[in-house]
């Protein structure tokens, strides 16, 4: 339901689509006057948004093309310049637009943010993964603990130096999970500042489909990578593979970092690729459950992909897992870093098919009451409205607010 007797001038800002097309797309269905500032070219966004529009697409395709080029690991310049360039340009386009909010991806909105405060708008940095510092700390240690080496882009000092000045200049901070804000509280920031906003996801795209048979199956579907986990969950499998008890299937691209370590584990999984978006829902379905071992990440979206195909899933607490479903009902949240852990619930399925369909029903019926990213929306424009000093919505768009 739009609130159109008090609309608000909404700026959306993101080099690449994430979640923030689909927040645009929300606060265009809720009445509000919305302008998209990204680097994605203008021919390959999405129909409803290209009015919207506003692109800078030169550098960020630049940026792509060299990473794919042998030196590409050496590319912390081209990520740079491309950040510092689309900053600019939406602070130039801002310049000329009054707008009472700007919500802009983190990294992408320290020129244009600054502007818009000192004249009098509202600010907020949208920050999809733990505070830097944090996710940092994380990661760097988990490439220590698998011996993987370290992309020379990762944490870049230029970029953490942006994301830092990003945090403290902006009137607030939106985040997808509990996860994220404890790690922004932890390192002083008031709670008042964090609005966890978990995200939606696509009920239409996402439903259940046909199983081939009836093999008891685990899915990792993601880019596999050191800090998503693969070498928790090689650890947790091994021993199940091998008795033949089940089969892992791995959806998604391959960090190169992560490259040797998928290579020392080849026997444990059947390799499927990148997939597109349009098959996503056919290779949930074929899975007894879904496993991600993240140990840091926002709010991981395929969690909520696989529960809406019917999937019990298998998460840790620094994925978000918290934010989508309780531990023991529509699966199961286990702490990062521990094989064990995640063995056991495995296992747990194994010896219950009831426990199993129990909970595949459970995942359905809870998916279906997070509302997709419509509720995604409303709880954004709450936040918004909050933070412009305007009223409350009504009570019944705020029956989840988190």
């Amino acid at each position: 339901m739009p609130y159109p007797d008090t609309r608000l001038h909404i700026g959306v800002a993101s080099l690449t689509r994430f979640h923030m097309f689909d927040l645009a797309a929300q606060m265009r269905r809720l009445g509000q006057i919305c302008e998209v500032f990204t680097g994605y070219p203008g021919w390959k966004m999405p129909l409803e948004l290209r009015p919207l529009s506003h692109s800078r697409s030169s550098r960020l395709l630049c940026w792509r093309a060299i990473s794919r080029l042998p030196f590409g690991s050496r590319t912390a310049w081209w990520e740079r310049q491309t950040f510092a360039d689309f900053g600019h340009f939406i602070a130039g386009r801002a310049s000329r637009i009054k707008l009472d909010i700007f919500d802009a991806l983190d990294g992408t909105g320290l020129e244009a943010g600054t502007l818009i405060r000192q004249q009098g708008g509202v600010w907020v940095c949208n920050r999809g993964s733990s505070h830097i510092l944090s996710q940092r700390e994380l990661v760097l240690r988990e490439h220590e603990i698998w011996k993987a080496p370290v992309p020379r882009t990762y944490f870049d000092p230029w970029m953490v130096d942006r994301c830092l000045r990003e945090y403290e200049g902006a009137n607030a901070i939106a985040v997808p999970s509990r996860f994220v804000k404890r790690t922004f509280v932890e390192r002083g920031f008031s709670p008042d500042r964090v609005f966890v906003r978990p995200y939606g996801v696509d009920l239409e795209a996402y439903r259940p489909q046909t199983r081939i048979d009836s093999r008891f199956r685990i899915l990792f579907a993601g880019t596999a990578s050191v800090r998503k986990g693969i070498g928790y969950l090689f650890d947790a499998v091994r021993p199940l593979v091998k008795d033949g008890s089940l089969e892992l299937w791995m959806v998604g691209p391959v960090a190169d970092e992560a490259r040797a370590l998928m290579e020392r584990n080849r026997d444990l999984y059947t390799y499927h690729g990148a997939q597109p978006r349009s098959r996503l829902a056919w290779f949930y379905s074929q899975a007894s459950a879904l496993v991600l071992p993240s140990v840091e990440e926002g709010l991981a979206l395929v969690q909520a992909q696989a529960m809406a195909c019917g999937v019990p899933v298998i998460g840790t607490t620094n994925t978000g897992a918290e934010d989508l479903f309780t531990d023991g009902v529509e699966g199961f949240i286990v702490p990062p870093g521990q094989a064990r852990a995640i063995r056991d619930r495995i296992e747990i399925l194994l010896g219950s098919p009831q426990r199993v369909h129990t909970m595949r029903s459970a995942a359905l019926e809870r998916v279906r009451t997070l509302g997709g990213w419509s509720r995604y929306g409303e709880l954004c424009l709450e936040m918004y409205r909050t933070l412009a000093g305007q009223p409350a919505m009504p009570a019944a768009a705020l029956e989840r607010v988190v």
